[in-house]
């Protein structure tokens, strides 16, 4: 017991380290950023501890001590006892044609009995996710009700394995000499995104800024960086990524735009100059580490749910019409809504900080992958909004851009329409705050990779998404 209480100890202190420390130039010399009023913590830390005590009852002998190791254990997830990493070895990946009546029923059936698992998908085929030992089952399935597949991914593990190589020596020299480990050559992991962005605040305190606006379920800070040049009456854009952990392609490409913009603002074009500049790479950075560690597949964020299943799908938690089409209420589904509309911290905080800045956000754009689709609202039933002829527009010249760029095709359309319902999304809820130019970008690729996306996809990808984005920024500063 002795050795148990000492490690909870220097566990202690070391969170008292990391909790304590000062963030990173949070205020930007001179100028505090723009906000009405203060953003609300999503879990205050007394709160937690008055739930968690509040489960011993009044009478259970269990001494004061085990009580304090209950809230430790629950605040950290028992993070020294991580479950083994998950083996793809022999999972397959089939894009299954859906034209067939009738076919949709099918993968519907076969997923809610667990035998697949979908990934991407559009109004004529399906990518499905299936385990080495239901391969016959479902080749059987299909070929009963002649339902027409390609198997596109032979042995997933054999992919994933390749996805993510690791950097050469010249390469990691580089990084020392650099002051960041940023690279665009790999997939990084969160401690590396938060220092490049707290490396660009000290390098650049004139025009850079970075903040946590909260805290995950797991007590990893969500951090936003604003670049600005600091002039009252700029209009604001604000982008993010990581919603979905699986989906690295999305936290490389924002922050292969933060480097963009950082490094060579002084350069950049007047529309690039006139915005003020609100990253957030991760939204779910609990997510996202869990797919470095353990579950490289996994969607959802960490916070534990009912029937023993894990995570609520924070691209189904927003409020707008929450717990609409295309949303589960089974916290074992992997778009699971949660308990209610922004029951998740991430998603709270994300969302408090939007509503309670003074910022003039006039587009809001939401990086996600696959399928290397432009969508617009509406998400949550087959409707558009009022002015949805300018989303569609802007979003047409944002895909010609693309295009022109690295020669990527991008279809055009509202969530629902050109894809599937899809209630309680992002992109839906900053609309319904009145953001005119709200858009969620499904990167590349079309489903040859897939999630597991090769490492030498990101400069490409991100390239021509930068050049997207630049019509973006010349039609807000227009308008």
């Amino acid at each position: 017991m002795g050795s148990k209480r000492q490690t909870v100890v220097l566990f202690l202190a070391a969170l008292t380290v990391v909790l304590s420390s000062p963030l990173i130039n949070e205020l930007q010399p001179g100028e505090e950023w723009p906000q009405r009023n203060s953003v609300r913590q999503p879990v205050a830390d007394d709160q937690t501890e008055q739930t968690l005590t509040e489960d011993f009852s009044t009478d259970d002998p269990a001494p004061a001590a085990v009580v304090e190791d209950a809230i430790i254990v629950a605040k950290t997830i028992e993070r020294d006892h991580e479950p083994k990493k998950i083996d793809y070895s022999g999972s397959q990946v089939w894009q299954v044609s859906t034209t067939k009546s009738g076919a949709r029923q099918v993968i519907g059936r076969l997923r809610r009995r667990n035998l697949i698992s979908t990934w991407g998908g559009n109004q004529s085929s399906v990518d499905i996710l299936i385990k080495p030992n239901v391969v016959e089952n479902i080749t059987r399935v299909f070929k009963r009700e002649s339902i027409d597949y390609n198997v596109v991914i032979e042995d997933l593990q054999k992919r994933i394995n390749e996805e993510n190589p690791p950097l050469d020596n010249d390469e990691i020299e580089l990084q020392d000499r650099r002051g960041h480990r940023m690279t665009w050559k790999q997939y990084h992991r969160l401690e590396d995104i938060y220092g490049f962005m707290d490396y660009l605040a000290k390098t650049y305190p004139s025009i850079i800024s970075v903040k946590s606006i909260g805290k995950s379920f797991e007590g990893r800070d969500l951090k936003i960086l604003r670049i600005s040049n600091g002039k009252s009456d700029n209009k604001a854009v604000f982008i993010d990524g990581g919603i979905h952990a699986r989906e690295w392609i999305s936290p490389a490409t924002v922050t292969y735009f933060i480097y963009q913009f950082a490094e060579y603002f002084d350069v950049e074009s007047d529309d690039i100059k006139g915005i003020d500049w609100y990253f957030m790479p991760v939204v779910n950075p609990d997510g996202y580490e869990y797919t470095h560690t353990v579950d490289r597949l996994w969607r959802k964020n960490r916070k534990p749910g009912y029937r023993a299943c894990t995570g609520t799908d924070l691209n189904r938690n927003f409020g707008h019409h929450w717990g609409g089409k295309g949303a589960s209420n089974s916290p074992c589904s992997e778009i699971y809504r949660g308990s209610n509309a922004f029951s998740e911290p991430e998603t709270l905080a994300l969302s408090e900080f939007i509503k309670s800045s003074a910022a003039n956000f006039s587009a809001y754009v939401t990086y996600h992958s696959y399928g290397q689709y432009m969508l617009y609202p509406w998400g949550y039933d087959n409707a558009v909004p009022p002015d949805y002829k300018d989303l569609d527009n802007l979003g047409k010249k944002m895909a010609e851009a693309i295009s022109k760029t690295g020669g990527s095709q991008y279809q055009v359309g509202s969530s629902s329409g050109l894809l599937y319902p899809a209630a309680g999304g992002s992109d839906d809820w900053a609309k319904s705050q009145g953001i005119k130019y709200s858009y969620t970008i499904e990167l590349s690729d079309t489903g040859r990779y897939g999630f597991v996306l090769p490492t030498s996809f990101i400069v490409p990808v991100a390239k021509e998404n930068l050049a997207g984005l630049r019509v973006l920024a010349s039609q807000v500063i227009k308008e």
